[in-house]
């Protein structure tokens, strides 16, 4: 077989994945939003205020996540201290936990109905973004340009301003850019916290699409969140391309330098510590709240009674779906890195992009895709594997972007040899190829694997009574009345963040220094 002919089976499984799982229903969404009647779901009021919360929303949770992340960014930039690593490490955990835990947590603080539950969820999910991503250039930054301006005499906050804060410029745009995208398409934490008074244009789709039964009215809302995810990208892609600047970066290490003063110790500390208490709070709260009264609501998780499945098969369902998709976004994810890795630049940049859009789209609008379009070639709908596969969608760009710095380190004349040695492509790729990046396609599954437990908004649409997630159940028992069956839905967080941290854990056992592109 020809390295051609390698490259197009490589080829077949992922862009048959996508195309059919994401390019065909969204394809199909755009189409029937077309004749859904643009004038009768703007007229609506309900729908002009699901817009409005929408943005503002979005515009004061990337604010607030702003103000409240940057002054732990500074002093991660800016002084080494003993339990840094650590400290980074515990920020980033409210990141990688399923929204139905969070909502939970902030339901547990008394506050459901209320626009400062799902501000403060929203920062409380986001912190880490701006902490790593403006945390990742700033610490690496010269500090010449700085010295050389207070040299001249310009005291510390002229300093920052002039010198410092200009160079990070493109760094902070791109977290707020990812902040506002996150909270833009916001729904777990919405259709928990939100009640009857605050709905996103994602919350107006699930109730269009599944409490009104209005397909249309859904449909072209996903059109006008996908055209409004487009412009902030392009934004986003043409403030980059206008601002940004080439960095000569350093090693942490010379950057970085003790606290010196006993203002700096304070400073630092008090910072650290406020910052970590702000993020622990909800969850020390959580899991207070599941053990009040007793143990009643765990013992429910063992006998709920006449409740139609119990949670001991919806954390089995989690479970086995959680290894089916991670498996299936494994295989999937690992075809697709090896076929950029050997493309060429613009073929493998123009793939890379595609299958990264699943990521970047609702999660929401995924799922209402696969109800109104998987019913043929196989009517998919109904069926089991259809979780899974969602699952697998979503978490395919994580085993890319895992697997991807691996495979691009292979030397070349290692696969030559293999092929002289009358190896065919199939044989080159699991003799060199998966040999040296399986550490790597493990993280990836990990990190697949988290995903399918914490998935919540396709899950959502696609769930049918003998499929229940861990997340799903949770939604459905913080709608129940009952004081028991709310302890029990507290109960059930823990026992999804517990499985969530786990996962994480073992991630970070697995890599190796820088291992990945996370």
């Amino acid at each position: 077989m020809s390295s051609r002919a390698g490259r197009v089976a490589l080829a077949v499984l992922p862009v048959g994945f996508i195309g059919y799982l994401f390019v065909y229903p969204v394809t199909r969404i755009l189409v029937m939003s077309l004749g859904g009647g643009f004038g009768d779901v703007f007229s609506s009021g309900s729908t002009r205020s699901a817009i409005w919360f929408t943005v503002w929303q979005a515009v004061a949770s990337t604010v607030l996540t702003f103000v409240v992340a940057m002054p732990l960014t500074a002093v991660l930039s800016t002084f080494a201290f003993r339990g840094r690593a650590l400290v980074r490490a515990l920020i980033t955990v409210p990141f990688v936990l399923p929204t139905v835990v969070v909502g939970s947590a902030f339901v547990a603080l008394g506050l459901t109905g209320s626009v400062w539950g799902i501000l403060a969820a929203h920062v409380f999910f986001n912190i880490a973004v701006v902490v790593r991503t403006v945390g990742g250039v700033w610490s690496r930054l010269d500090r010449g340009v700085v010295d050389a301006a207070r040299s001249l005499g310009a005291p510390p906050i002229t300093a920052f301003l002039r010198a410092t804060l200009p160079i990070l410029g493109p760094s902070i745009a791109a977290s707020l850019s990812i902040v506002f995208l996150f909270t833009f398409t916001s729904f777990g934490v919405v259709l928990i916290l939100g009640g009857l008074t605050y709905r996103t244009i994602e919350v107006q789709i699930y109730q269009q699409a599944t409490t009104f039964l209005n397909l249309e009215a859904a449909g072209t809302l996903a059109l006008l969140q996908l055209v409004g995810v487009v412009g902030i990208l392009w934004a986003y892609g043409r403030y980059q391309r206008t601002r940004s600047v080439g960095l000569e970066l350093a090693p942490e290490e010379q950057v970085l330098r003790d606290p010196r003063t006993l203002r700096e110790k304070a400073t630092l500390w008090s910072v650290v510590v406020g910052t970590l208490g702000l993020v622990a709070w909800p969850l020390g709260v959580l899991v207070a709240r599941s053990f009040r009264g007793g143990l009643g609501g765990w013992r429910f998780l063992i006998d709920p009674g006449r409740l139609a499945i119990t949670p001991g098969e919806a954390i089995a369902n989690s479970l086995m779906f959680a290894v089916v998709g991670a498996a299936i976004a494994t295989t999937v994810g690992l075809m697709a890195a090896s076929l950029i890795a050997r493309g060429s630049s613009v073929m493998a940049s123009t793939f890379d992009t595609v299958l990264m859009l699943p990521l970047g789209t609702s999660a929401v609008t995924i799922g209402f895709g696969f109800l109104v379009a998987l019913d043929e070639p196989i009517d998919l709908r109904g069926s089991i594997i259809l979780v899974p596969l969602a699952h697998a969608l979503v978490a395919i760009p994580f085993v890319v972007r895992s697997t991807l710095p691996t495979l691009r380190a292979i030397r070349p004349d290692l696969r030559e040899a293999a092929a002289t040695l009358g190896a065919s492509p199939r044989r080159v790729f699991r003799h060199v190829d998966l040999a040296i990046v399986a550490r790597a396609a493990m993280v990836g599954a990990g990190f697949a694997a988290a995903v399918s437990l914490g998935e919540f908004g396709a899950t959502s649409f696609i769930v049918r009574p003998n499929s229940v997630t861990i997340p799903t159940l949770i939604f459905r028992l913080l709608g129940r009345p009952g004081a028991v069956t709310f302890t029990a839905a507290m109960a059930l967080s823990v026992v999804l963040m517990v499985l969530t941290a786990a996962l994480i854990l073992s991630i970070d056992r697995l890599r190796a220094g820088e291992l990945g592109e996370f």
